[in-house]
């Protein structure tokens, strides 16, 4: 008899431990939900490591195709063109067969940012024996490569023309 009333009551206490969570589980949860968020800024890095002017002039295009394309959308974008080895010859103030086009392009779009390799420069000028001159609109990183790792990491699309 105590075995039935037992069972019988582990039952019962079962039994409304399943219908509490199924109630719990449809009733509405009253608290506040949070506002949707605004979309993630959109962040692309491009690559330039070649010293060919087409290269240059495609990462410039595809750098105003990218801001065009989240302007039509009025959505934010950060764009920053990375310059190492052979690819520094687009920020040099000596040698860069685009150098008009990215002052252009700077003063036109405050979204987009140029960064120069300082290994690079070091060894450019080691082994030209003079300084090598960068076009104002560069901010030198100490390594072209390692600032593509950490804006990749920071959740930027990585682009190579």
């Amino acid at each position: 008899m105590r075995m039935r009333f037992a069972l019988g009551s582990a039952l019962g206490a079962l039994l409304l431990i399943v219908l509490t969570w199924v109630a719990l589980a449809q009733t509405p949860d009253p608290r506040p939900r949070p506002k949707a968020s605004a979309p993630a800024a959109n962040k692309v890095a491009i690559q330039v490591n070649d010293n060919d002017p087409k290269v240059m002039n495609l990462a410039l295009n595809n750098a105003k195709n990218v801001a065009d394309y989240y302007k039509s959308k009025r959505q934010p974008v950060t764009i920053e063109i990375v310059t190492y080895g052979p690819g520094l010859h687009m920020l040099r103030g000596d040698t860069s067969p685009v150098k008009q086009r990215v002052a252009e392009m700077s003063l036109a779009m405050p979204e987009l940012a140029f960064a120069a390799c300082a290994n690079t420069q070091a060894n450019m000028a080691k082994q030209e024996a003079k300084d090598i001159p960068l076009l104002t609109e560069a901010r030198v990183v100490p390594s072209g490569v390692v600032r593509l790792i950490e804006l990749q990491r920071n959740g930027y699309a990585y682009i190579r023309p």
